[in-house]
């Protein structure tokens, strides 16, 4: 098996606050095209709600936050729309970094880095970089990523290992492969959030969401607000996680 560092393996909290939310950021188009202005717009007003967003953690109790930012499908978009999503995923990364730095936020990126440019590695390791002694919020940025996508990457590392005699197949369960997923080192999300109206989950996190929590709104999300982020926090300390058990 790859030298990995040990993956946070503590329970979710059955009462309180969720403390890993995960997050798909839906609608910024929309809400553009609603305005007369193209859907880059709307994606410019989305990433100051992240800011926001991740600012409001700590006081709502909110250790790990997980961001949908780029899926593996979204490169079926128009190549402007596609271009000017890594122009702003530079630039947001380049403005923030000194922020989420002092603000003792740790930041990951997961997805596959292989399609993307070099610039953009580049900031992106850079950011990790900086805030790798970071304790505070902790911050994923999904960026090229897909569910299914990162399993079989997950897979063929796992095949890897058998083969170099590494790995015992005898000795692979449930709680093997996800030492090999790019979140390995996370707390699977105990909810998900997706903006929009859109009830489904897009592909992301497939493994690790199978006993969130979830909430689908219909906020889009450049209008999603702290008070509404609160609201789902709230709402979610009063469902009972039974994760396939009984009520006492």
């Amino acid at each position: 098996m790859h030298d990995r560092a040990e993956p946070v393996t503590s329970p979710s909290n059955t009462k309180g606050a969720p403390r890993h939310v995960a997050i798909i950021m839906d609608g910024n188009g929309r809400w553009a095209q609603s305005r007369g202005r193209p859907r880059l717009f709307g994606h410019h007003a989305g990433a100051k709600r992240v800011r926001e967003v991740v600012e409001a953690c700590p006081d709502l109790g909110v250790k790990y936050l997980t961001i949908f930012a780029f899926s593996t499908e979204n490169w079926k978009r128009t190549q402007v729309e596609v271009a000017g999503l890594m122009s702003l995923f530079r630039r947001y990364i380049a403005k923030e970094a000194r922020a989420l730095r002092d603000q003792q936020v740790r930041v990951r990126f997961i997805g596959d880095r292989v399609r993307l440019d070099a610039k953009l590695i580049a900031l992106m390791d850079e950011l990790e970089k900086i805030t790798a002694e970071n304790d505070g919020v902790n911050l994923t940025i999904a960026l090229n990523y897909g569910g299914r996508d990162e399993v079989a990457r997950a897979t063929k590392r796992l095949a890897e290992d058998v083969a170099a005699g590494r790995l015992d197949p005898a000795s692979i369960d449930q709680e093997t492969l996800p030492k090999y997923l790019d979140t390995y080192v996370l707390p699977d999300p105990d909810l998900v959030i997706r903006t929009s109206g859109e009830a489904r989950i897009s592909n992301f996190l497939l493994w690790q969401s199978a006993y969130a929590e979830y909430e689908f709104i219909d906020t889009l999300w450049p209008d999603f607000t702290k008070a509404e982020f609160a609201r789902l926090i709230t709402g979610y300390g009063t469902r009972e996680r039974r994760f396939g058990a009984v009520s006492a």
